[in-house]
């Protein structure tokens, strides 16, 4: 195995020699079609669950267990020898995956693993069993090596996280004992570049929402009732066009109320980012950027909140035209919160401000689309970030920036039911195709995630 660093790192001769033993356990649980949006694989998301246990097991990890829910299960195992005095950290992944569709668009079959130029392509790969991987056997190494860690490890692997974790926040309370630690390490994040190492301090949360448009009892002839009976299209245009100023800034009363302002340790890492927007814009397919006014891109992904329409069903949308004024009609909406934003906050303010906009004899209902997500967000300067960077740098040779990630996931629940700091150290890298046809795991920052997830042990524990 060729070496990934020149530093004198702890596991460095464990990835030499353990190297293809490694990929080949990668390779046999990337083979489980664990997808847990389709009922059909739910015997395969059991299935990556006994192999995580298995993979726990054969590390060296302690009362590993699988953990029922409602849905999916997780897995729980831990390493508690470190002693009283030693911190607990609480490692976060999960080992479901997403589905593989469009199939057609993949260049080898999705769950049959291969290593192209120096990438593992299959579903999963990145997202989140390669991550989870090399948390996994950065402790059989160490526990290979000396029989001990420098700190008490535990493990939790969800296997909803695909779905919106429905059920974990609810496990994260029954068993907040079992999972009581001093820092969470969630593995599920990115990178900036190959060359530029970064880490995550924070998620956005977000809230959802289907609204249902009624005007009328059936759908009328356009040419007889037109110009005189209220059109569901036209009520849902005007709610999707009030949503936002010509600032591109959010019209409900008091939204920016608890936006907390970019720290300036933030701002400087963002700045220090090699950015190339005309690059970004090409790799998402647009030739115009648009946003809240007075931001810069990475303010408008990371920091800042946002609001979107994710989908909208009204009238007619068959080949030709149907002449009908259409009596119903649905919207969905997205916001995209950012630390201090409650999602209870933010719903009351939506659902008042649809109330002051819809005129009389129009029916309009909202669904929130589960119970919403908070942000999460640990301080640039608190000690365990230090670890990071420390544990980061000496991998990859040079100091990692900060970032923020625009998406959400239950790290927020993690941090604020065990009462912890959550650090991100994930290696997914702009283009390994999370979700897409192709989905890749760079293999060189796999073996320098499991390298780095060695010294952060070792970092955590010096305080």
């Amino acid at each position: 195995m060729q070496r990934v660093a020149e530093a004198d790192l702890q596991l460095q001769h464990y990835v030499d020699t353990e190297g293809d033993r490694i990929v080949e356990s990668l390779f046999e649980w990337l083979r489980i079609p664990s997808i847990s949006a389709q009922p059909d694989h739910a015997a395969d998301v059991r299935k990556s669950a006994e192999f995580t246990a298995q993979l726990m097991r054969d590390a060296g990890l302690e009362n590993v267990e699988i953990l029922e829910t409602p849905g999916a299960p997780s897995v729980y195992g831990d390493h508690l020898h470190a002693g009283p005095d030693a911190p607990t950290a609480l490692v976060y992944g999960h080992h479901d995956v997403q589905p593989a569709d469009p199939l057609d668009q993949w260049a080898s079959p999705p769950f049959e693993p291969v290593i192209v130029d120096g990438e593992c392509r299959a579903r999963g790969s990145i997202d989140d069993k390669g991550q989870v991987l090399y948390e996994i056997e950065a402790v059989r190494g160490l526990l290979q090596r000396d029989g001990s860690l420098p700190v008490n490890v535990k493990f939790i692997v969800e296997g909803e996280e695909e779905v919106g974790s429905p059920h974990f926040e609810d496990l994260l309370w029954r068993e907040r004992e079992k999972l009581s630690c001093d820092v969470v390490v969630a593995s599920d994040t990115g990178m900036w570049s190959r060359t530029v190492p970064s880490f995550t301090l924070g998620m956005r949360g977000m809230v959802c929402f289907d609204v249902d448009v009624r005007t009328g009892t059936i759908d009328l002839h356009s040419g007889s009732f037109g110009g005189a009976v209220p059109n569901a299209a036209h009520v849902i245009a005007s709610i999707v066009a009030g949503l936002h100023d010509a600032d591109g800034r959010i019209t409900l009363p008091g939204f920016y109320d608890d936006v907390r302002p970019l720290s300036d340790d933030e701002a400087a890492a963002f700045t220090a980012l090699p950015l190339d927007e005309e690059k970004w814009m090409r790799n998402a397919g647009v030739t115009r950027l648009e946003g809240e006014k007075g931001h810069s891109l990475l303010e408008r992904i990371w920091t800042r909140p946002t609001c979107d329409i994710v989908g909208i069903n009204v009238g007619y949308t068959g080949d030709g035209i149907k002449t009908i004024i259409p009596a119903e009609g649905n919207v969905k909406v997205t916001f995209r919160l950012v630390p201090d934003q409650q999602p209870a906050k933010i719903t009351e303010a939506f659902q008042a401000w649809l109330a002051e906009r819809i005129p009389d004899g129009i029916d309009v209902s909202v669904e929130s689309e589960g119970a919403g997500v908070a942000a999460s967000l640990t301080p640039a300067d608190h000690p365990a970030v230090g670890a990071l960077r420390r544990a980061v740098a000496r991998v990859w040779g040079k100091d990692p920036l900060f970032t923020r990630e625009g998406g959400s996931g239950p790290e927020e629940g993690l941090g604020r039911i065990l009462d912890a700091p959550v650090l991100f150290l994930g290696v997914g890298l702009p283009g390994d195709r999370f979700h897409a046809p192709n989905e890749r795991m760079v293999m060189d920052q796999f073996w320098k995630g499991l390298l780095a997830a060695g010294e952060l042990w070792t970092e955590l524990a010096r305080g």
